[in-house]
């Protein structure tokens, strides 16, 4: 990677979001000390009990990762957006696609969002936690929904080329995998397309 060019530590991120070099703990803070930012749902049950709730709460969320996913056309890369929640509802951590940005083929969505989410609880286990994205998972960010032990998938658009939490493959509800994610489909799917598709027919 060439010395100028940005990394993924080097975007911008919603204060009160922590990042890879932030102190992983803090010794003075409470082991119960809310962490991440406070959404407006964050002090009731979360997800809500009833479905037209909880709906509710996946279309907002979903328009923050659709919100993410544009920043992503300033440097070319594929626009897909991602955040991860936490068991009490505040965010964690934000991603985009950074590949064509950073170089890196790992700069997913999903990846850095789990990155940041990581890194903002001091943990790698995001258990409890819930990723949402625009796009349907590939493998490798498959596998590390599962590695992360997220609780909960909530995706826009089907990736019918390359998905792998349902479409061409299924690791994450895979009998044989040590965990398994619930997957909730088809959230706010047509706008999700719909910038995938303006992208690629402005490639053409």
């Amino acid at each position: 990677m060439p010395d100028d060019a940005p990394r993924p530590d080097d975007v911008p991120r919603p204060e009160g979001l922590a990042g890879p070099d932030d102190e992983r703990r803090e010794d003075t803070a409470s082991a119960t000390e809310p962490r991440g930012l406070e959404l407006p749902w964050s002090h009731g049950t979360f997800p809500p009990d009833t479905l037209a709730a909880r709906r509710q709460v996946w279309d907002a969320l979903m328009g923050l990762a659709l919100h993410e996913a544009t920043h992503a056309l300033a440097s070319d890369d594929v626009p897909v957006g991602a955040l991860v929640v936490g068991p009490d509802g505040r965010l964690l951590g934000t991603g985009r696609n950074r590949r064509e940005e950073t170089g890196d083929p790992t700069a997913h969505a999903e990846v850095l969002a789990l990155r940041q989410a990581a890194a903002t609880l001091g943990s790698w286990r995001l258990e409890g936690c819930t990723l949402v994205v625009t796009l349907e998972p590939c493998v490798m960010c498959a596998g590390a929904l599962l590695l992360a032990r997220v609780e909960r998938l909530v995706l826009g658009a089907w990736d019918p080329k390359a998905g792998a939490t349902g479409s061409v493959w299924d690791l994450v509800r895979d009998q044989r995998a040590n965990h398994a994610v619930e997957v909730v489909p088809g959230v706010r799917a047509d706008e999700c397309g719909q910038v995938l598709r303006d992208f690629f027919a402005a490639q053409r």
